[in-house]
């Protein structure tokens, strides 16, 4: 008789949360971990001082809230810039969703959890450069670390861009209103 239980694998069940909370979440944390001697252990890379499992299980669940946290500060700051800046969620006509769940889901899995992966990575990695720059001594001298920074945040906001407007544009033809139909039956 087997006791041993199978490992899950990382399907599209998962993957969604795992990109767009638990990774920003643990940079954030990563971040912060330079300003707390519990994070430095439950982040420990070497043998000897390698996380117990009670730490990875802390990690996980700390990444999990700072990552939710992450998304907070993502709908307050860069979901309002994008939606300033024209990218609008559109009025979706959701009585046309029966019959078309399946591709609504979709497109949720391939444009907007990668969405809230760059923009909540875009917090995130902000918030560890912040924490970053408040460490290093002395705090004024600029090094190649920063200038990745700038290039690495371009990079994640302007791709967060890109996939929130392909969310939107798709989301919108695949719902989109009564209204809308007859003017695209129309053209």
């Amino acid at each position: 008789m087997s006791y041993r239980r199978p490992v899950k694998d990382i399907t599209s069940n998962n993957f969604g949360v795992l990109i767009a909370y638990l990774v920003p979440g643990a940079t954030a944390l990563w971040g912060l971990s330079s300003f707390s001697p519990s994070l430095r252990v439950w982040f420990a890379s070497t043998p000897g001082d390698a996380p117990t499992i009670s730490g990875f299980l802390y990690l996980t669940v700390a990444s999990l809230a700072v990552g939710m946290t992450v998304t907070a500060i993502r709908w307050a700051c860069v979901d309002m810039v994008h939606a300033a800046t024209g990218l609008t969620a559109p009025e979706l006509n959701f009585s046309q969703l029966p019959g078309k769940v399946d591709a609504y889901n979709l497109l949720i899995e391939i444009h907007y959890r990668h969405y809230q992966f760059y923009a909540n990575m875009f917090v995130a990695t902000a918030i560890t450069w912040i924490c970053h720059r408040i460490s290093v001594r002395p705090p004024c001298q600029m090094t190649w670390i920063d200038l990745g920074f700038v290039l690495v945040e371009a990079i994640f906001f302007l791709t967060s861009r890109d996939t929130l407007r392909k969310y939107l544009t798709r989301t919108e033809q695949l719902l989109a209103t009564a209204k809308e139909s007859l003017t695209n039956d129309q053209v």
